[in-house]
């Protein structure tokens, strides 16, 4: 009986000691924000709960066209904080509904994905 809760003490020691290492980069923050209406923005920013990794990090942008969308062209580059994943439009960004799909990979490996929307007035 001592040998179960010993074995169990130390599992849910190294749970907790392994925790930070396992962590994953999670959207903190938007901007534009999601499902907002804005002027054409400059730029796409998505902040993280952690670093990133900038050669494995990434945002494309695209914009709905009915059923389909169109790839729109963007420069991708992690902020100075490390944590802010830009994507920067090459030209102005027209009137119509877009989405930011991002892929953002932390120092431990991991990638985690997902996306965002927001309309361009």
């Amino acid at each position: 009986m001592r040998l179960d809760g010993l074995a169990a003490f130390c599992a849910a020691s190294a749970a907790l000691i392994a925790s930070p290492a396992m962590a994953h980069a999670h959207l903190v923050k938007s901007d534009p924000a999601v499902k907002a209406s804005v002027d054409a923005p400059a730029k796409v920013a998505l902040t993280f709960s952690e670093k990133l990794v900038p050669a494995f990090s990434k945002l494309d942008l695209s914009m709905a066209m009915g059923s389909q969308s169109m790839a729109m062209p963007v420069k991708t580059s992690v902020a100075a904080d490390g944590v802010t994943l830009i994507g920067t439009p090459q030209g102005k960004l027209p009137r119509g509904s877009y989405t930011a799909h991002w892929t953002a990979a932390s120092s431990d490996g991991h990638k985690t994905s997902g996306s965002i929307t927001f309309q361009v007035k």
